[in-house]
């Protein structure tokens, strides 16, 4: 693992344009977090786990909250644009850095592809004859004129999408919370604690069926690390940076915890399918069929905002590393502060998400969605690595200044890779899994060649 020279001071940083202030930091971190992962993908984790899998959401947000205050520290410190592509090549070697770029852009466009199949499975309420890949080339086309868009209308944007999602998860805690007191809706279901224990108890298909769900519930949290790329382009980075960070807790207790076990006390988790949303399916089968449709319409919402945050930070990325040479040059170009190229053929890629709906509705987001685990907890694990060996070539009057230092150091750093290191043993142990790690391996494979054969020559020209 290689150590650089001592980086320039925190408030020096590369010359480009800010457009985002810390109220649109903070709410982009809030849309990377809630998204399709949360409303849809949460129904194969309770499939999985039962009603275990809380358990599995607070582990799994204790593995985010470190990578994303490893991040923060080295954000704080370095607030540079390519954000952790940067810091991997500075701390971990040019490949490193090169790799973690190539990887969080194909994991945002695998996320993409999730969410924009999830979009047009919540179409089917109203639609349910509609084709699925008409829906997925219409939100395609909305997303990208939105990220064509100057860096402030994006934040704006999100700002409003968020709103809305955010909005809807605590009115759906607030009604699932007076339903369970009053009483409320016409289900002949049983609802309240006795659904946690009930149906083969909290445990119905052992610790196993538990650590199945790892797969699912860090899909869910995947693009949290945008905190990081986003927070590079505040007006503010060393208050925007801590600020959203720190709101993370308390975001998995809330939009994760709360929300998911508030499904599981309205409605027994073996009744929840995937065919809808588990969010929309509680009041449908409650009887409250307004508030089914109402909250469709929120999930939708939800959906397009992280395919908007997913975008902007895979572009920015690429974008960064095109500077550094780890890409073409032409995608570092930028126009109103958008990095129009990179941006264009990430809209272009994103095609795939049209075809994959025509030729395999129904198998296509199970296969995205472990894929984009693969690649999600890959990044993870290249910014926890960073961020250890940025600390090992700190003196130690150093690390007493850092401004934002992670707690708990080393043994959270520690949790957190041998947590990451535990799932990639997962999707190695289970089969479902083995077609999303082929596809993850041979994609780094794939990227190494080209490094090798390419891009190590141009940056040894200089």
């Amino acid at each position: 693992m290689s150590t650089t020279t001592t980086p320039p001071p925190a408030r020096t940083t590369a010359s480009r344009r800010r457009g985002l202030t810390a109220r649109h930091i903070h709410f982009i971190a809030l849309g990377s977090a809630i998204g399709t992962g949360l409303f849809y993908g949460s129904a194969g984790a309770i499939q999985a786990a039962g009603p275990s899998v809380l358990l599995v959401y607070l582990l799994g947000g204790a593995v985010v909250y470190f990578m994303l205050r490893a991040l923060g520290e080295m954000a704080v410190r370095m607030p540079i644009s390519g954000s952790f592509a940067e810091y991997t090549r500075r701390f971990l070697g040019r490949w490193a850095g090169y790799i973690t770029g190539w990887m969080f852009a194909f994991e945002m466009l695998i996320v993409c592809l999730a969410d924009l199949t999830a979009i047009a499975i919540y179409m089917r309420f109203w639609f349910p004859d509609t084709a699925q890949w008409i829906w997925v080339a219409v939100t395609l086309l909305i997303v990208g004129a939105a990220n064509l868009a100057s860096v402030r209308w994006f934040g704006e944007l999100e700002f409003v999408f968020t709103i809305i999602k955010v909005g809807a998860v605590i009115a759906m805690i607030a009604g699932g919370a007076a339903i369970l007191v009053f009483g409320l809706g016409d289900s002949t279901e049983p609802t309240g604690l006795a659904n946690l224990t009930a149906d083969g108890g909290f445990f119905p298909h052992g610790v196993e069926g538990m650590i199945s769900a790892f797969v699912l519930v860090l899909f869910a949290f995947g693009g949290t690390e945008i905190i990081g790329v986003a927070g590079t382009e505040a007006e503010d980075p060393a208050r925007a940076i801590p600020r959203a960070v720190n709101t993370v807790p308390v975001r998995i207790l809330l939009f994760y915890v709360l929300a998911i076990g508030i499904i599981l006390l309205l409605t027994p988790w073996h009744l929840i399918t995937g065919e809808e949303s588990p969010f929309v399916q509680i009041f449908t089968t409650l009887g409250v069929n307004w508030a089914a449709a109402l909250l469709n319409i929120v999930v939708i919402t939800a959906a397009l905002s992280a395919i908007n945050a997913d975008l902007f930070g895979a572009r920015r990325v690429v974008a960064g590393m095109a500077r550094e040479r780890l890409a073409p040059r032409a995608m570092a170009h930028t126009v109103r502060g958008v990095p129009v190229v990179t941006t264009l053929a990430l809209l272009g890629v994103l095609v795939i998400g049209v075809v994959l709906n025509y030729a395999l509705p129904d198998e296509v987001f199970t296969i995205v969605a472990s894929l984009a685990t693969f690649a999600t907890i890959f990044v993870w694990l290249m910014i926890l690595l960073a961020q250890v060996a940025s600390r090992r070539g700190m003196t130690r009057q150093e690390r007493a200044a850092l401004e934002f230092p992670v707690p708990l150091w080393p043994c959270g750093q520690l949790f957190a890779i041998a947590f990451i290191l535990f799932t990639f043993g997962i999707m190695v142990w289970e089969s479902e899994y083995h077609t999303a790690l082929a596809v993850g391996l041979g994609f780094v494979a794939g990227m190494s060649v080209l490094y090798a054969t390419v891009v190590r020559g141009r940056l040894q020209r200089g």
